[in-house]
């Protein structure tokens, strides 16, 4: 006989959220501006909140549009934030707007990532990173942070490969902490363990570098991320543009020689 898992009540999972943002109840009260009995009495199960007050204190807590889902089932009302495949009629204008960004970035390397930081598209210039990688981490789905660190993957060609490793793992762990996604745990279980070493010290400059080593000499980019800020759509929500910009003038006149 098979038994349905059970899912924890709202207000344990709202203090759960609580605590991972390091808040007191006096704290998330204030911000919210509601009572700290009331707030208390929430957290217990001795007071059911409303749908409008489960998703208030999801704003205040910074919850992911995902798990703002799951605090609604928690309290017994129907999910508000829906799913749409990128290929969806309605998501023509998501795929336009990818479809800019990521061709304004050439001749510079850009992929759009999920949740999970699987490819979900890229741009021409991204043959640059993937050259040369074993044709396994290239079989989709594609995890890029994996195609990043993985011996057989960009890894051998990183100059600065520890420096770069401890900054996306340290990314990485927040991101898994902060989402409280057991997938991107299990992902950073995994690429700890990949060799590769790691840099203590605090970088220095202005960002941290990739370092490439290339035909033409050693090529140095600095990323930048992009999200849709005001997306109401868990895919739209959970889609991020990285883009590898040139950090000096030796990279951008081989990228834009190519």
């Amino acid at each position: 006989m098979s038994t349905m898992a059970t899912r924890p009540p709202v207000g344990e999972l709202l203090r759960d959220w609580r605590q991972r943002r390091r808040l007191s109840q006096l704290d998330l009260s204030n911000d919210a501006r509601v009572s700290a009995r009331h707030l208390s009495f929430v957290e217990t199960g001795r007071s059911r909140p409303s749908r409008e007050m489960v998703l208030h204190l999801a704003e205040q807590l910074e919850v992911p549009l995902r798990e703002r889902n799951e605090l609604l089932l928690a309290a017994g009302y129907a999910p508000v934030y829906g799913r749409r495949g990128l290929d969806d009629p309605d998501m023509s204008a998501v795929r336009a707007a990818l479809d800019l960004v990521l061709a304004a970035y050439e001749p510079y390397p850009a992929v759009v990532v999920d949740r999970g930081w699987h490819l979900v598209a890229g741009n021409r210039s991204i043959a640059l990173l993937t050259d040369g990688v074993a044709p396994e981490l290239l079989e989709p789905p594609v995890n890029v942070l994996r195609l990043g660190l993985h011996p057989r993957g960009l890894a051998g060609r990183i100059l600065n490969l520890p420096q770069w490793r401890t900054h996306l793992l340290t990314r990485l762990a927040r991101e898994a902490h902060l989402t409280a996604d057991p997938g991107l745990a299990a992902l950073h279980r995994e690429l700890v363990a990949l060799p590769g070493g790691r840099d203590p010290a605090p970088p220095d400059g202005i960002a941290v570098p990739l370092r490439l080593r290339h035909d033409d000499g050693p090529l140095t980019f600095l990323s930048t991320v992009t999200t849709f800020g005001t997306a109401v759509d868990l895919t739209a929500a959970e889609l991020s543009i990285e883009a590898f910009l040139p950090a000096d003038a030796h990279t951008a006149a081989v990228l834009r020689g190519r």
